[in-house]
């Protein structure tokens, strides 16, 4: 394994270990409900059992991740430039920036630039443990860069540009130029049915189940938490 793809499986170990760390208990959640009924900072997080009844983690799973949000983020939310600063420590090889930009636009559900601990945890629950259709849905709103019910070449193209660039050099085989755009014809010639030029939510989900590599992927992370 060359130099360069062992520094991302470091990279990768690294945020896997603080995710478990973060999840297995290992960061204190003393007073952790309290804070969420008595906080004093900028935004004021829902009651724990309101944030349980919309989510699909435990009281207790609820607790742990609102310490380490709180760890990272002690106003209580996140603006745009701190998650790019939080995002690009786990991809240091690349530039993870416009990636960043429109992850954080889809946590962002409302869309007044600033991510809550809410807006995390109603992302994160759909992403860890959501059913196949909340998972595509969710995808399919990252892609849909515009929000106007279709994804478009341009749109899909952005987004894989910005997967590319974040992955940074760190790629085997090396990929070519061109790579993005040659992975966006491919897509399009399987989801756009009615070759209409853009590929509507129906199209996406279609696709996207019929295709065992993405439904695969689509699971890595339902045993996280």
């Amino acid at each position: 394994m060359s130099g360069c793809r062992k520094r991302c499986k470091r990279e990768i170990l690294k945020f896997a270990q603080y995710l478990l760390r973060l999840l297995t208990g290992s960061l204190h959640t003393d007073s952790v409900e309290d804070e969420l009924e008595m906080a004093t900072v900028r935004h004021r997080p829902e009651a724990l059992e309101l944030l349980e009844a919309q989510s699909k983690f435990t009281k207790k799973e609820l607790q742990i991740l609102y310490r380490g949000f709180k760890n990272e983020c002690p106003s209580g939310v996140v603006n745009e430039e701190t998650f790019k600063e939080i995002y690009s420590q786990f991809f240091p090889q690349g530039d993870s920036t416009t990636y960043a930009h429109f992850l954080f636009n889809a946590f962002d559900t409302d869309h007044n630039g600033a991510v809550s601990f809410e807006d995390f945890i109603k992302g994160l629950s759909i992403l860890l443990r959501g059913t196949v259709q909340e998972k595509l849905n969710w995808a399919f709103n990252l892609y849909d860069i515009n929000k106007d019910g279709y994804i478009t070449k341009e749109e899909m193209l952005y987004i894989m540009k910005a997967i590319y660039d974040m992955m940074g050099k760190c790629t085997y085989p090396v990929l070519k130029e061109d790579a993005p755009r040659q992975h966006v014809e491919t897509f399009f010639q399987k989801m756009d049915k009615n070759k209409d030029g853009v590929v509507t939510i129906d199209e996406f989900i279609e696709s996207c189940q019929k295709d065992e590599n993405i439904m695969r992927s689509m699971q890595l992370f339902e045993n996280v938490i």
